[in-house]
This record gives structure tokens, C-alpha cells and sequence, in this order.
């Protein structure tokens, strides 16, 4: 986990935020990491992540069993010819069923999938170069929708 947010940190314009006690945040939120575009280091209003990791179980989101020890999930945002290159599906007719517990495997996302979102719990040899790669991708296009927005007139801080 700490290989990949120290990878996004070093993107130009990343902000990595990560909500812990007296942020704010929800206690849900706490110890998990989500990836913005934000070359002002705040957060953006209206826009979501391009990716998260995620560390534990989520109302609605328990398919991976994230709640067990040393078990955790990142999730990035692609476009749909990546989906169908990773998934072998279109993400609007996903019908195969998946063990989203299985470690080390692109999957879709087990909620977000329909949307577009990958996910993979515990990287480890056979993806972490793939989930670093999709990141990149999805931090490039977020930059793009950013300076779209801006170059537009748009409000400040919407990607």
C-alpha cells in the first residue's frame, strides 16, 4: 500500500489524501486513500477521486473482505477501452460472476464496476506494475479534465 501512494504523491499536481482521527472525516474514511489531481494541494470540490485505496469492509461494499488483517483494496477509475482490455467485459453489461476476495487479480470494481472502476485486493508480483500504470492513466486524465475545465472558465478546484 505504501509503494503505491508514495508512487502517486510523486505525480505532478497529486494530492493523496489520507483521513485519520480529528480530520474531520468520517471514522469509515480513516487509514483508507484517495487520489486527486490538485495542483493547489486542496481538495476539490465536486469532482471524485481517480482512484482509492480502501482498507475495510464499506456499507453496501463487502464482497472483498476487506476487514481481515493485512487486507486492502485499490480502486482506479479507467476508460472503457481499458476496462475491456483488463476485463475482457464492457463495463455497462458486466454478467460474469467474480470472487472479488482473490488477491493479485484486475477485476471490476465489485459496486463501481458498471461505472467504470477496476479493482484489485492486495497487489502483489502479477499487477502492482498494472495498478501503477492505470493510476498514472487516470491521474494524466484527470489532469486533462482539470485544465479543460479551466482553460473553459470553469470554477476552480472542479476536475
Amino acid at each position: 500500500m505504501e509503494q503505491i501512494t508514495a508512487t502517486v504523491r510523486g505525480f505532478d499536481g497529486a494530492l493523496v489524501l489520507v483521513p485519520g482521527p480529528g480530520g474531520g472525516f468520517p471514522e469509515l474514511a480513516w487509514g483508507d486513500a484517495f487520489f486527486y489531481y490538485a495542483p493547489d494541494g486542496r481538495v476539490p470540490h465536486h469532482v471524485q477521486p481517480y482512484g482509492t485505496i480502501v482498507t475495510k469492509d464499506q456499507p453496501g461494499d463487502t464482497a472483498s473482505d476487506l476487514d481481515p488483517p493485512g487486507r486492502w483494496r485499490v480502486n482506479v477509475h479507467v476508460d472503457r477501452a481499458a476496462f475491456r482490455e483488463l476485463t475482457g467485459e464492457d463495463p455497462r453489461s458486466l454478467d460474469r460472476p467474480r470472487d472479488h476476495t482473490a488477491a493479485d487479480s484486475v477485476m471490476p470494481h465489485p459496486v463501481y464496476g458498471a461505472v467504470g472502476w477496476i479493482s484489485v485486493v492486495n497487489p502483489g508480483e502479477r499487477t502492482t506494475g498494472t495498478v501503477l500504470r492505470l493510476l498514472r492513466s487516470a491521474h494524466d486524465a484527470a489532469r486533462a479534465r482539470f485544465e479543460r475545465r479551466h482553460a473553459s472558465g470553469g470554477p476552480p478546484g472542479n476536475a
